[in-house]
């Protein structure tokens, strides 16, 4: 069954070139041009991925990806017309996975989405990953703390998959935005630290167990 998109895009030339070029690689694609319009799309579908623009009339983008994150950890991938840092930063610290900068071109945009539908999809050679009370459950991509669930975005369940499966191995910054973003990532590592910020937070008091190596990178420990 194909994979289900929503687009969100006021300006309709742009927003009919990305979904014909996402329907020719055999997604299905749902179109909305303003806010309310999306999270109505949302809620009457089933979304694999949401590629969403910033500036949006009436409800803007960063309000769509907020009251999308308090249900959903479905992939977003954000457009914006800005190259701004802070903006981009706001975006992951409100739940973004990714970002791609207008214009942009149609194999770029196809890139990014399928990374994240691609990294949505892997597995392990076993269906869990625990330690220090965390587990997550690769197929169905929860975490729980103690028994209790913990609700992560896609890119944070991604960065925690990552450290788990090198427990007390010291990946570095360019190691884990590699893995997570791709060689061709153009952020820096400003966006890994946000995402770490944000990931630490949901972990509460397992937060410790994401260990920062000065000058060096990150590592999982069980027993921090």
């Amino acid at each position: 069954m194909p994979k289900t998109i929503l687009i969100v895009e006021d300006q309709q030339v742009l927003r009919e070139i990305m979904k014909d070029y996402l329907s020719d690689e055999g997604y299905r694609v749902l179109e909305a041009s303003e806010g309310s319009q999306a999270l109505k799309l949302f809620q009457e579908h089933e979304i694999d991925l949401i590629i969403l623009d910033v500036m949006l009339p009436e409800l803007d983008g960063w309000s769509v990806c907020r009251r999308i994150r308090k249900t959903s950890s479905v992939p977003i991938l954000m457009l914006t017309a800005r190259s701004d840092e802070d903006d981009t930063l706001l975006g992951f610290e409100l739940g973004a996975d990714d970002y791609v900068v207008k214009p942009c071109s149609p194999p770029i945009l196809l890139a990014r989405t399928k990374r994240l539908l691609e990294s949505r999809q892997i597995g392990d050679s076993g269906d869990r990953l625990s330690g220090g009370g965390i587990l997550l459950h690769l197929p169905s991509r929860t975490v729980t703390l103690d028994g209790k669930p913990c609700s992560l975005t896609h890119t944070e369940f991604e960065i925690l998959a990552c450290l788990m499966r090198n427990k007390g191995i010291i990946m570095t910054r360019e190691q884990l935005i590699t893995k997570i973003w791709g060689y061709d990532f153009d952020g820096d590592e400003r966006t890994l630290s946000s995402h770490i910020r944000n990931l630490r937070s949901k972990l509460c008091e397992h937060a410790a167990r994401i260990v920062t190596v000065v000058r060096s990178g990150y590592k999982f420990e069980e027993q921090p």
